[in-house]
């Protein structure tokens, strides 16, 4: 079992909480969209889709065209789906294809969790990299990567998008 800190973090997992006023259905949508997948963070950091096939099931496998200075510039993760509930969550671990011929993960895990709440949905972010070896811990310089406030800026990124969309 893992302690509980203030402020939505334990010893190895940060989460954040958000109120969007859109039903579950609508960002739930957005998530399992690949081409969208660059609203559900602050940056450029997530570029454009690899391919367009909606994500629909554990164990799926969707590729992201990424950028970021501290990885050497463009590079592709490849997203394993690790948890599908139509509308209410959804989490994948990213990796890079290696020999085997599926992505090898690096530990984290990135999960969205959709309650329905009035009219709206509260919205979690949780970032989970327990099961991130030392020896790619040392290499990223530590976990997590970023602050908890990239998850709050993450949110907000998403809530802008699915709320300023009509349907």
């Amino acid at each position: 079992m893992r302690r509980r800190r203030a402020h939505g973090a334990s010893e190895e997992a940060l989460h954040r909480d958000r109120l969007i006023e859109a039903p579950a259905a609508r960002i739930f949508a957005v998530l399992t969209d690949p081409d969208q997948h660059q609203y559900t963070e602050p940056s450029d950091w997530v570029r454009e889709a690899i391919s367009s096939e909606p994500v629909t099931r554990v164990g799926q496998i969707f590729g992201m065209a990424m950028h970021h200075v501290n990885a050497g510039g463009d590079y592709v993760m490849h997203n394993r789906v690790v948890l599908f509930g139509q509308d209410r969550a959804i989490a994948s671990e990213p990796g890079q294809y290696g020999a085997a011929g599926q992505p090898d993960v690096g530990g984290w895990i990135w999960r969205y969790d959709l309650a329905p709440h009035g009219a709206g949905t509260e919205v979690r972010l949780t970032y989970d990299w327990s099961a991130t070896p030392a020896h790619v811990r040392a290499e990223i310089g530590g976990m997590p990567p970023f602050g908890a406030d990239f998850l709050e800026t993450s949110l907000a990124t998403l809530d802008v998008h699915v709320t300023s969309r009509t349907r």
